[in-house]
């Protein structure tokens, strides 16, 4: 018996029933030799690890654009808090903790430059919309790899492709909209749990809000505080789900409408924030733009993956893998005028 075995091993022995084994997977599209010493989602953490796309998220925007102060989120520090909280709730459950971090460090890989001012300009600018769940599918099956894809496993696809709720319901009844597995739909609740707290976190630190402007009988069921929040939420989401025996993942109605209720306040007095609008619509502008410029010259800036793909379709990869800095600076080198001497 190999250390790979050994590990399946442990988890049958240490795991809920209900939890998903790596030994059982539905497995992968292009099938694999098994590894020595990593299961089959260990392999596929370590993929998205080590992938362009997770490399680039640490200079794309999490809620403010460029931001002038070094503990401001970025996308890859949410997407760091959602892997812990992630990790936390499936500990406790003895769900399978190497599925749901690879899925919450997988979540967000197709996120767009600037945040969401980025996505929702391109969901306007490509012919078939686009939102950052489908595109961060798209990264690990059609792009990453030089257009072969991360080529990883059903679940953790299933997990990345179903993480994302927007405005809706955080726990949805209906079954295909939740994740295939347990640790999917853990990751689901998790991001909303990290973005809810360090989003008003760093609205604080930006003087876009006070503590005292979160509502006062959210203060009361949530905490006053960062940190309580977040255990106060963890702690209900273990509970509740242990409850419920594990056939679903749960939170109190008390915990879900104060977080929904959160939610909700962040979208009226951080995300729509009449301050934040001219900042929004010059991203706007420079996505529109670099969008235009790069699908009338797609010789030097579009691949030919994924093949069969529109020019379009294409094109939006190219502008939805930027960073922000990197968008500036491409904006700066088409758009601005060069430095020549003067004649």
């Amino acid at each position: 018996m190999n250390i790979r075995e050994k590990l399946e091993e442990i988890e049958k022995q240490t795991l809920s029933p209900k939890a998903c084994l790596s030994s059982q997977t539905k497995g992968r599209d292009r099938s694999v030799s098994l590894h020595p010493l990593r299961t089959e989602f260990q392999r596929d953490r370590d993929r998205i690890i080590h992938s362009k796309s997770f490399r680039r998220l640490k200079h794309k925007t999490q809620v403010f654009l460029a931001p002038f102060g070094d503990h401001y989120r970025t996308r890859l520090t949410h997407t760091l808090e959602v892997s812990q909280i992630a990790r936390t709730i499936t500990k406790a459950l003895r769900l399978n903790e190497d599925l749901t971090e690879a899925i919450a460090l997988g979540h967000d890989l197709g996120h767009t430059p600037f945040g969401h001012a980025g996505e929702e300009t391109l969901a306007k600018l490509l012919p078939d919309g686009f939102s950052h769940y489908e595109q961060s599918l798209r990264v690990v099956e059609k792009i990453e790899w030089e257009g072969k894809g991360l080529n990883l496993t059903y679940e953790v696809r299933d997990g990345i492709f179903k993480h994302s709720k927007g405005r809706g319901e955080i726990l949805d009844d209906e079954k295909k909209n939740m994740p295939l597995t347990l640790e999917g739909r853990v990751a689901r609740v998790s991001d909303i749990i990290a973005y809810v707290n360090h989003d008003i976190d760093d609205a604080i630190r930006a003087e876009v809000i006070k503590e005292k402007d979160i509502p006062s009988h959210l203060v009361k069921v949530l905490g006053d505080w960062h940190a309580s929040r977040i255990d106060r939420m963890v702690e209900d989401v273990v509970n509740a789900s242990l409850k419920a025996d594990l056939e679903k993942i749960a939170m109190s109605e008390e915990i879900q409408k104060a977080i929904t209720a959160l939610r909700d306040f962040l979208y009226e007095k951080v995300y729509f924030n009449p301050r934040a609008r001219p900042e929004i619509e010059k991203a706007q502008k420079i996505i529109t733009d670099l969008y235009e410029y790069v699908l009338n010259n797609p010789e030097h800036y579009i691949k030919s993956y994924p093949q069969g793909d529109s020019l379009e379709k294409r094109a939006g990869d190219f502008i939805a893998g930027m960073t922000d800095r990197y968008a500036l600076g491409l904006y700066e080198k088409i758009f601005f005028p060069s430095s020549l001497p003067s004649l």
